[in-house]
């Protein structure tokens, strides 16, 4: 967190427009790629330079410009400049930190969302920015690194499988960010599967890792939260399209992108109240825990009591006490010690307080 404050100091002062990447370097080099396509014909096109791409701006074919990696910010901006992206736009796509948002303007849509999964060792989130624009015959995207969610969508139109290839650059749109939200529900399987395996060791052998490890799923939760209520406000405002770059038949498909996010959020909401039960019930099981120590402690002090009584009576060394000099005085004491015990034991037992 000190890190991503330090990098926004460093736009203090600075005129508005003024690219500089925020967030970590997740990338040594920016790789772009395309896939340019028609209902007929299929072409990818690896781009040694940002110059590779430019000619498919005007191209009648749909067009995806793939760019990974954010870090240089003089590519982003020739390639900004030739698509006439607007400066604060660019901005925007630089900021890994921003939240998601949509945007309108005269020849293009911007979207911005994160992109979510499960790390490999299974205890973290991964989030991972992504930015798309939309123009009239293509679309770009920008990734913070190389490597995403989107390959079936790359072999549907390689193969031509669906109508991937009938459509144009807002049902692409709109594949890539259903591609993402859909992505959003293995994260909920995992938050499920993980608050359920956690609740079950709450209620067997609560202790301090149940405590770190239930806030520490509040935290994440509370991130996830951040990213899914911008998102359903964008895309809400997406399916106002007011461009016309969005066919009437893609904003039919873009309500169900909007439902599936409640879903998302619904299920986070859930599973955040699950984890307040589950605190509770942490806390419950701690003072339970806190009573029968205090109750075992207390019977044994209980039982130790009169034996202290008798001990202490037969410690005050008064000449006319003739259990002093009986033969079998001490072992009479003894006795009597022992036969308290037991009966103290049995009338705790029968009170079920053993």
């Amino acid at each position: 967190m000190a890190k991503t404050s330090n990098k926004l100091s460093k736009k203090a002062g600075l005129a508005p427009g003024t690219l500089l990447h925020i967030g970590a370097k997740k990338s040594d080099h920016i790789k772009i790629t395309a896939i340019d396509y028609t209902a007929t014909d299929y072409n990818e096109i690896l781009c040694d330079t940002p110059q590779d791409c430019f000619p498919l701006k005007t191209s009648p074919t749909t067009s995806w410009i793939n760019v990974d990696g954010l870090h240089n910010t003089k590519i982003i901006e020739e390639i900004g400049n030739y698509f006439e992206l607007h400066p604060l736009l660019m901005e925007d796509i630089l900021n890994t930190n921003h939240r998601p948002k949509m945007e309108e303007f005269d020849k293009y849509v911007f979207v911005t969302l994160k992109m979510l999964g499960i790390s490999k060792s299974g205890h973290s989130i991964i989030s991972e920015q992504v930015s798309f624009i939309l123009g009239d015959t293509w679309v770009i995207s920008f990734q913070e690194q190389e490597g995403d969610i989107f390959d079936v969508i790359r072999v549907r139109i390689k193969e031509n499988k669906g109508i991937m290839r009938q459509q144009g650059p807002d049902y692409l749109l709109y594949r890539l960010i259903d591609t993402i939200v859909d992505n959003y529900f293995f994260v909920t399987e995992h938050f499920s599967e993980t608050i359920e395996q956690l609740e079950e060791k709450v209620l067997k052998t609560p202790d301090q890792m149940s405590m770190h490890q239930i806030q520490k799923l509040k935290r994440q939760l509370i991130q996830l939260r951040k990213t899914i209520v911008p998102l359903r406000e964008a895309v809400s405002e997406l399916q106002k399209d007011r461009t016309n770059l969005i066919k009437e038949k893609t904003l039919r498909y873009l309500r169900d992108v909007y439902e599936h996010i409640i879903q998302v959020n619904e299920s986070f909401e859930t599973q955040r109240d699950m984890l307040s039960s589950i605190m509770d019930l942490y806390l419950s099981g701690i003072s339970n825990k806190m009573n029968q120590v205090m109750q075992t402690l207390t019977i044994m002090a209980s039982i130790f009591i009169p034996l202290t009584f008798i001990a202490g009576i037969y410690g005050m060394n008064f000449e006319n006490m003739p259990e002093l000099h009986w033969k079998y005085g001490y072992f009479g004491i003894w006795g009597i010690m022992i036969l308290v015990i037991i009966i103290m034991i049995i009338f705790f037992r029968r009170k079920k307080w053993l």
